[in-house]
């Protein structure tokens, strides 16, 4: 890529799905009709360019997204392959915090998977113009109107069909240009183009005519063309499908086989026409020191403005990834970071790459618009705004979700205890979803992450990349506490002073109320006190300490030591007593009337639920719906379609491990299941 590359010809998309959906055979295709790859690599025999760690070749599954760049007619295209898996969906969280499009790949006979709606979610997080490709249209079941259907009842999105695939004769129809497009040479690399037969394009005439109605609702100029009856020209539907597109109103389906070399460079003409170059998004908010907001556009004009997605260790060594959107970054440049709590730092940058999968190259600068690899940052971290050290800015930070899966881990030999922790920081440094930490009980280090693959993947890379062997408990699900009820609680803080009287006397006196709130809502905390004696106030030091004792206390509840969680903490009253209300013993005060209060608040214990979706064969449903009830699903609905069953249901995640195995032995190998976080709740 060029140092300068034209903006307005220049495509950064992401490439997201449900887990097995085709993704990374869709990146492999595009990579090798782009010219950017000399040979296709298959993900099933653990040749794809992307998926570079052993891992991911062993697993056959996309783990860590992977960065690559190529060229389709003239235009640059910056694509990042993400994983499927909802184990590593921060990697997809903040990969869609940095592009401009997506392309979001369906399985044709599945359509929307749960993995796929999370992927959606993420995507209308940032309003990312989106297009679909329907994969897998050559195997038996498949339906490209039941997949678009499956968008609107579960996306709440708006599809619009611009090819329909021919699977029997290796085509597809294109409903804008009224093309057969055949895909011919041993990949599918020699495209012909072919006018459509009247027999074909009848039965592809109510496509066609949902694709009409879409344009005439996009762009008001054909809305009375298409209601007479008349045919607009293909640039007036490619013009108003744009429009529609780039403002999240309808998104563009094409459909055909990556794995069989179909409908792929059709897709690839759609990113150009349809999905935005980073001029045509819309500016992104920065916040100053000083609580003022600023506006980041793409381009050179103003200070830098950087955005860090991504921590990663290449040979060893702390590399960070950022999408530049303001001015421009170059090797010794100073760079500021500015810390959600007003703190800020400063570093250098040493090199900047651009990135192939796992192959970088050196680059003197790197301009507005790009994502490059960085080294030479120490503290810089996932979500942290790169900015000029003489103008401070922070954009709105990527946030991880909390781990719900926690697993005992120690090193083989007492010898490798010190690099074992080493490791972990680093660990912890690439992956905002994991968690380490030391059980205060037991001394025990427990590895929190995201599910079992999650973990999986972890041991196995330090016993391969690090040669660590390590052992390991059983997993253990993450919990929650909460309360049923309000209730109170008044503490008089005032520890029993030693015979000599040798220390200080320390008092203090907090009253708080506790109060319920609804699964999902989170903590609140209101610290507005009537303030004794009369006259006086809480100086900014004291509420500070009062606000961290009633933090302290939410560490850990008394049923189960699990974090406490929706609820609402006011401090209602506070007493002082001179100097000896210290802010320790405010502190204390504060930790101990809310710890009193919960315990008089009927706390029960939360546990991950998950939504999940469980594909077998008809005659094991009987078989399938029992063993759920038995783990004390709650059964949402049922999809027959074409022999096979979806159930879909609400289940602890304590009950889902090892499910795969049982899942596998009561369907003889053909059962499939995928679930997704939903809330902490009572099991």
């Amino acid at each position: 890529m060029d140092k300068n590359p034209d903006l307005s010809h220049t495509r950064y998309i992401g490439i997201a799905a449900h887990v097995d959906a085709g993704k990374t055979t869709l990146t492999e295709r595009i990579l090798f009709y782009t010219g950017a790859s000399h040979k296709v690599g298959e993900v099933h025999d653990g040749a794809a360019h992307m998926d570079y760690l052993a891992e991911e070749k062993a697993h056959g599954i996309t783990i860590s997204s992977a960065v690559t760049r190529t060229t389709w007619n003239d235009y640059r295209l910056q694509i990042v392959d993400t994983p499927g898996h909802v184990d590593f969906s921060v990697e997809v969280e903040r990969t869609m915090r940095v592009l401009d499009g997506c392309i979001i790949v369906l399985d044709g006979v599945r359509g929307v998977e749960p993995q796929t709606e999370a992927v959606w979610r993420q995507r209308s997080k940032f309003a990312l113009p989106a297009l679909f490709f329907i994969n897998k249209m050559d195997r038996p079941g498949a339906d490209l109107a039941r997949a678009m259907e499956s968008m609107r009842q579960r996306l709440g999105a708006e599809p619009v069909p611009v090819t329909v695939p021919l699977p029997d004769k290796g085509a597809v129809i294109h409903l804008i240009d009224k093309t057969v497009i055949r895909f011919d040479g041993a990949y599918g690399e020699v495209v012909r183009y072919e006018p459509v037969d009247d027999a074909t394009w009848e039965s592809v005439a109510e496509f066609r005519e949902n694709l009409l109605l879409a344009a005439a609702e996009a762009d008001d100029s054909l809305t009375d063309l298409v209601l007479a009856g008349k045919e607009p020209g293909s640039e007036a539907l490619w013009t108003a499908l744009r429009l529609a597109a780039l403002a999240g109103s309808m998104h563009p389906c094409f459909a055909g086989s990556a794995l069989h070399n179909q409908g792929v460079q059709p897709l690839l003409d759609g990113v150009l026409r349809l999905l935005p170059s980073p001029l045509d998004r819309p500016p992104l908010v920065a916040a100053r020191p000083d609580g003022e907001e600023e506006t980041v556009g793409v381009g050179d004009d103003g200070p830098l403005v950087a955005l860090a997605f991504k921590v990663q260790m290449w040979d060893g060594r702390r590399h960070v990834y950022v999408r530049i959107y303001r001015n421009r970054l170059r090797p010794g440049d100073n760079v500021a970071i500015l810390r959600p709590d007003g703190e800020h730092l400063q570093e250098q940058v040493a090199r900047l790459f651009d990135v192939d999968a796992n192959r970088k190259t050196r680059l003197d600068t790197a301009v507005a618009g790009q994502i490059v690899l960085l080294a030479g940052l120490r503290h810089a971290t996932t979500g942290d705004t790169l900015c000029d050290p003489q103008h401070l800015l922070a954009l709105e930070r990527i946030e991880a979700r909390e781990p719900v899966l926690s697993l005992a881990v120690e090193p083989a030999s007492s010898e490798d205890e010190e690099k074992f922790l080493e490791i972990l920081e680093k660990l912890q440094q690439e992956d905002p979803t994991l968690r380490v930490e030391e059980n205060p009980e037991t001394g025990q280090r427990l590895l929190h992450g995201m599910g079992e693959l999650h973990l999986q993947i972890l041991l196995e890379r330090l016993e391969r990349e690090f040669h660590l062997r390590v052992r390991t408990g059983s997993p253990a699900v993450a919990m929650r506490e909460t309360i049923t009820k309000p209730a109170t609680a008044d503490v008089l803080f005032q520890p029993a002073l030693d015979s000599n009287r040798t220390q200080p006397e320390i008092k203090a006196r907090v009253a708080v109320a506790v109060a319920p709130r609804e699964r999902g809502a989170g903590t609140t905390i209101r610290c507005e006190p009537v303030v004794s004696p009369p006259g006086h106030q809480l100086s900014p030091p004291q509420s500070t300490a009062i606000e961290e004792g009633l933090h302290l206390a939410l560490g850990g509840g008394p049923s189960e030591g699990a974090p406490l969680d929706d609820l609402e903490i006011a401090v209602s009253k506070v007493e002082l007593f001179g100097k000896a209300s210290t802010e320790e013993a405010l502190r204390a005060a504060a930790a101990q009337a809310v710890v009193n209060a919960v315990k008089k608040a009927a706390p029960c214990v939360l546990y991950p639920i998950m939504t999940a979706e469980i594909v077998v064969p008809e005659e094991n449903l009987g078989v399938i719906l029992g063993d759920l009830q038995s783990r004390h699903a709650v059964i949402l609905d049922t999809d027959n379609w074409k022999g096979t069953v979806t159930v879909f249901c609400e289940i602890a995640l304590n009950q889902l491990l090892g499910y795969t195995t049982n899942l596998r032995s009561m369907t003889q190998g053909r059962g499939q299941f995928s679930s997704t976080f939903k809330r902490f709740d009572r099991s």
